[in-house]
């Protein structure tokens, strides 16, 4: 038997088939997108949270620089416990006064930063003085209140409940 020649075989043309279409998009695609999603939102969350935490610390940042020496030390501490308030309970800031509140400034602070302790008779004599500190004596004490302001705000963790407590005994 003589084998067919190509061109005798009834062979009909290839007919490859469409390429593949990108749309309907196959899971993968659809968990990745929900995953962008998801990690947007977390991430616009946080953004918003952040902002709201350092509000008050931008505002009352923002008051310190226009205090001057006539208004004095008074006006440094009323800020100072207004923006203590924004961040820490009322029952462990309202009732500190005196050395005991200076101590809460200085506990708040890093090391490094503290120095209330340090002013305690300037910052106490400007508190219950009807005469102002002078510039000498002011300047130091705006400066730590801008200090405590900056770096003791918002607080890294807030005081646990028992600590809370002990601290107004």
């Amino acid at each position: 038997m003589a084998t067919p020649s190509v061109q005798q075989l009834p062979l009909a043309d290839i007919h490859l088939p469409q390429a593949p279409n990108f749309w309907p998009l196959a899971w993968g695609w659809w968990v990745l997108f929900a995953v962008l999603i998801l990690a947007i939102a977390a991430v616009v969350t946080l953004m918003k949270r952040q902002k709201h935490a350092n509000a008050a610390q931008k505002e009352a940042l923002q008051k310190v620089s226009l205090i001057t020496e006539e208004q004095g030390v008074p006006a440094l501490n009323t800020l100072l416990k207004q923006a203590a308030l924004s961040y820490y309970s009322r029952a462990l800031v309202a009732p500190l006064t005196g050395e005991a509140w200076l101590a809460f400034l200085d506990n708040q602070l890093p090391a490094k930063y503290s120095g209330f302790s340090e002013l305690n008779s300037v910052w106490l004599s400007g508190s219950f003085s009807n005469t102002p500190l002078s510039s000498d004596d002011f300047q130091p004490c705006k400066t730590m209140a801008k200090t405590w302001l900056k770096h003791a705000l918002p607080p890294r963790k807030l005081p646990s409940i028992t600590q809370k407590e002990s601290s107004n005994v």
